[in-house]
């Protein structure tokens, strides 16, 4: 099994003993640079970038510049998304954004973590677990979301939360680490 074969598997993997995941990382952070250069009002241009590093995309997708990912491919979004500058999304496993998601400022997605055990981090292994995010969600400034965490329909997360847990949908979730703490219905 090849490195990429167990990290899409969940199981521990070295990236960097991967030639193919090395490859595609530099080509996927070669377009960030590239759309992280472009002005504000090359628009166009913008959004042919995007579609080229997302994996998938709706309509009316706006990531406002900077913006860093993995390999974009695990990135999925849906219809009517909009990150503000800053967003980081480690898509070692897949991403997914529903339909009607707002993300603030300097948040990070990260499906990547690494083994508690020193001599496994030691050796390079990490882990992936994918992400979901549904629709109507807000998601604040400056939230760090963690690996393998899923953010129901309608949730609202404040700034500056870590999200560790799921959060149900349509609550209202605060903190580190983040927890519901009222419903929106």
């Amino acid at each position: 099994m090849t490195e990429k074969e167990k990290g899409l598997s969940g199981q521990l993997y070295n990236p960097n003993r991967d030639d193919d995941l090395q490859r595609e990382m530099t080509a996927c952070k070669d377009l960030c640079h590239q759309y992280n250069l472009l002005p504000p009002s090359a628009s166009e241009e913008r959004d042919a970038l995007i579609t080229r590093i997302l994996g998938r995309r709706g309509e009316k997708v706006t990531i406002l510049s900077p913006f860093y990912c993995d390999y974009g491919k695990h990135i999925q979004v849906g219809e009517n998304f909009f990150a503000n500058h800053g967003l980081v999304i480690l898509d070692g496993a897949i991403v997914t954004f529903g339909d009607n998601v707002f993300i603030g400022p300097n948040c990070c997605v990260s499906t990547a973590g690494h083994p508690l055990d020193a001599a496994q981090r030691d050796a390079g292994l990490e882990f992936a677990y994918p992400i979901q995010v549904g629709n109507s969600v807000w998601i604040g400034a400056n939230v760090t979301v963690l690996p393998g965490v899923t953010i129901g329909d309608g949730a609202v997360i404040g700034a500056g939360s870590v999200v560790t847990k799921d959060i149900p949908p349509h609550a209202v979730a605060v903190g580190a680490p983040c927890r519901a703490i009222k419903g929106l219905r």
